[in-house]
């Protein structure tokens, strides 16, 4: 069996003797220097990266407010129908009045797809303007 110096035991992957006053040598630099604990050894350094709480909370906003934004396009799609299943049933009754009932149709659909628009457009300024 062969027998092992204690420092080539606690030897860690850096080469270092990993004992108490070199463990305190180390935690003292780091807090005696100017700009505090950035300046570590590169080999120490450790590379990990986590984005902060508030920028996830403010995209989870985003999406959630964004597509509740776009309920609004399902609103227009069910106003367009509406407003020209009414069309259907006002020809069905007074076909004379054709003409004046198509134009009141027109102005609903557009009032109706102006809203669709607008909540759309709504979303999209809620996911890439803010």
């Amino acid at each position: 069996m062969a027998k092992y110096h204690v420092n080539e035991l606690t030897k860690d992957a850096f080469g270092a003797v990993a004992d108490k006053r070199n463990s305190l040598w180390l935690s003292r630099t780091i807090l005696r220097s100017p700009c505090g604990p950035t300046t570590l050894p590169t080999a120490l350094k450790r590379h990990l990266s986590t984005s902060c709480r508030r920028c996830d909370v403010d995209t989870a906003a985003k999406f959630v407010g964004a597509s509740l934004a776009t309920i609004g396009v399902g609103g227009s799609g069910l106003g367009i129908g509406t407003v020209f299943g009414a069309l259907i049933i006002g020809y069905a009754r007074n076909p004379t009045l054709k003409q004046q009932i198509f134009s009141y149709a027109i102005l609903g659909f557009a009032l109706s797809e102006a809203m669709g628009l607008f909540s759309l457009m709504m979303a999209f300024l809620m996911l890439f303007a803010f």
